[in-house]
């Protein structure tokens, strides 16, 4: 990746905070800071999960067992009141880092379908913990007692509208910083291993170690997502862990798009929209919700940004034959005019 690329990604990454941070100050309603929130938290699910996905060609059903274990691990740590916010903070996303080694040695072994189910028998068998470890994760009632928010490096987190900042500012860096390692050689190499994995072997590439690498770095993503949703709540709860949170990441990378780089974060805006609008007017939320991704992904056949991005890209090489067309001719009827006027003819 080059430096102009870098920084063009470096300058929208400044400008995507300001325009977060710049919402509450225009429309300064308390709803739309929290839908805000759940969007950060679910979109660095998504997107993180978009890297095995759309760049590695690993479909996981298992991705919310890092997204939980980041909420579990932070809240537990800080309940103790043993560590401070920072310590709690990067020990629970090497908490769910290793378990994603662990899980990850053994899941990308395997192949398509088998991948997929053992990732959700890694997940359930993390519910089934937390529901039955009760002393420790307070079984289905969830981690009560609330998550301490000490100040952090005199930042008051119990603040809403600071935390808002710091949960804009945490989702940014980390999408920038996801975004790097999809442009760097290492994410080209991945997306060499998902489209000829026999090619890449052949080249020398060890897809083995790529592939734990990736699903590493994913589920560390995942957990910050989870942290974030934890602090949120105030609280962690067995549902985080449970198979559908998982799979409405999966709805969030079909409705918004894999092959765009933000095509998670459009799904985790329009799915968090939708589950807004339906429930206010439908108790058959699911029903609803499923309808309406049905017809959207067998509508397009794609995610929406995928859509809009190849509709763009069609139409800007449908005008660059015309535009190279008349350039050619302006250069032409300009060396007819030379010819015209030179002295030595």
């Amino acid at each position: 990746m080059g430096t102009t690329t870098f920084r063009r990604d470096l300058v929208i990454a400044v400008i995507a905070l300001v325009v977060l941070l710049g919402i509450p100050l225009v429309f300064p309603s308390a709803a739309l800071r929290d839908f805000i929130i759940y969007v950060v938290a679910y979109g660095l699910l998504a997107i993180s999960l978009n890297l095995l996905t759309g760049y590695t060609g690993l479909v996981s059903f298992g991705h919310a067992l890092y997204f939980a274990a980041g909420a579990y691990a932070f809240g537990l740590l800080m309940q103790s009141g043993k560590v401070s916010t920072l310590s709690a903070f990067a020990l629970s996303i090497l908490f769910s880092a290793f378990l994603a080694l662990v899980v990850g040695a053994i899941c990308v072994r395997l192949k398509e379908i088998y991948f997929a189910f053992l990732t959700l028998a890694f997940q359930m068998l993390f519910y089934s913990v937390i529901l039955t470890w009760v002393s420790l994760t307070g079984g289905d009632q969830g981690l009560m007692g609330g998550i301490p928010r000490p100040p952090l490096f005199g930042i008051d987190l119990g603040d809403p509208h600071v935390f808002y900042v710091f949960s804009c500012v945490l989702f940014v860096v980390c999408v920038f910083l996801l975004r790097q390692i999809t442009e760097s050689p290492f994410g080209y190499t991945l997306r060499m291993i998902r489209d000829n994995q026999e090619r890449a072997v052949f080249l020398g590439v060890n897809v083995f170690r790529a592939k734990l690498l990736a699903f590493v770095l994913a589920g560390s993503i995942a957990s910050v997502g989870g942290i974030v949703l934890a602090l949120f709540a105030s609280g962690a709860y067995p549902g985080y862990a449970f198979w559908t949170t998982s799979g409405e990441a999966i709805f969030m990378i079909m409705l918004g798009g894999s092959q765009v780089f933000i095509g998670p974060i459009v799904g985790a805006v329009l799915l968090q929209l939708l589950n807004h609008i339906v429930t206010i007017y439908t108790e058959h939320n699911g029903l609803f919700l499923g309808i309406i991704i049905l017809v959207a992904v067998l509508g397009l056949r794609r995610g929406i940004a995928d859509f809009i991005y190849e509709a763009w890209a069609g139409r800007r090489a449908a005008r660059a034959p015309a535009v190279t067309a008349k350039a050619q001719g302006t250069e032409a009827a300009a060396g007819n005019k030379e010819a015209a006027y030179d002295p030595l003819s």
